[in-house]
């Protein structure tokens, strides 16, 4: 009862304010511009107050309270206030209208859905236009399949036909909970969280595989010490970098042949698979 009191309040201050004739807008816009004045830049907001009023009744078909509407549509007033040319010789009504639809559509977009869509113009433009598209198309003499009308909304938008039918479908529907319960009657059969499948491992599972890799890590590091230092070399050149040195690079920077350097990372490799073969089988299985 207080928020519709407080709407009708704030839409009769507006209705009440009075109109500027064109030298007046003028004078005032000049003031701002060259002064600085905020008396004269509020003056011109709130007098096209009634403008912000008329084009928030535009977009209550989204669902959302008219008082939020109209304080997003004066952010944009003020802001055109803030940026009007009043050289340009164009009614301060024109230039607004534009900061009010922005501001009040970028309002609708964030808070319409959960979801956020309408990222780019062409997906704004199909989620502003679309209803009115679709309705004007079933008022003709033409009896269009659902698929026919997302394809012309498509043509006139220059959108493809999936963005139409994915936006049709969220428009025609409303965000659901994940904590709802769901159930029939008295009998609760949980949330909807509940019966959402994941591919993730179990807990027990994810503790599990952290200690085996932590071991493994262990493991690994203990025979890596029980190589010398020129196997080390090879081994980590070799097996432990992302690029992999070839044996000839290995060659020169040793100073030795290509085929050396292939005996020696083989028996570094068999000291490996040795040491780990004591502590798990398994692990060994992959090294070659």
């Amino acid at each position: 009862m207080k928020t519709l009191t407080a709407d009708r309040r704030l839409i009769k201050i507006a209705m009440d304010a009075p109109y500027l004739e064109r030298d007046e807008e003028h004078a005032l816009a000049e003031a701002w511009r060259n002064d600085h004045n905020q008396e004269a830049r509020n003056k011109i907001a709130m007098s096209h107050m009634r403008l912000v009023v008329a084009m928030a009744a535009k977009f209550r078909s989204f669902g959302l309270p008219m008082g939020d509407l109209v304080q997003e549509g004066h952010i944009g007033l003020l802001e055109a206030a803030a940026r009007f040319e009043p050289s340009r010789e164009v009614r301060f009504s024109t230039y607004a209208t534009w900061w009010i639809r922005a501001s009040m559509q970028d309002y609708v977009l964030r808070n319409w859905s959960i979801v956020r869509g309408g990222t780019s113009s062409a997906q704004k433009a199909l989620f502003f236009n679309l209803r009115r598209l679709r309705a004007r198309l079933a008022q003709g003499d033409r009896q269009l399949t659902s698929q026919a009308v997302h394809e012309e909304i498509a043509a006139a938008l220059g959108v493809s036909l999936a963005d139409v039918q994915t936006m049709d479908a969220r428009l025609s529907g409303n965000d659901a909970s994940l904590q709802a319960p769901v159930g029939h009657g008295d009998v609760e059969g949980g949330a909807r969280l509940d019966f959402l499948a994941s591919d993730a491992p179990l807990p027990d599972e994810q503790v599990s595989d952290m200690i085996d890799g932590e071991r493994a890590r262990r493991w690994l590091h203990n025979a890596l010490g029980q190589l010398s230092d020129r196997e080390m070399k090879i081994i980590r050149a070799r097996r432990l970098s992302e690029d992999g040195a070839t044996l000839e690079q290995l060659g020169a920077t040793l100073g030795i042949s290509k085929e050396r350097v292939r005996q020696i990372e083989t028996r570094a490799l068999e000291k490996l698979r040795a040491a780990l073969a004591a502590k798990a089988p398994a692990l060994t299985a992959g090294m070659h």
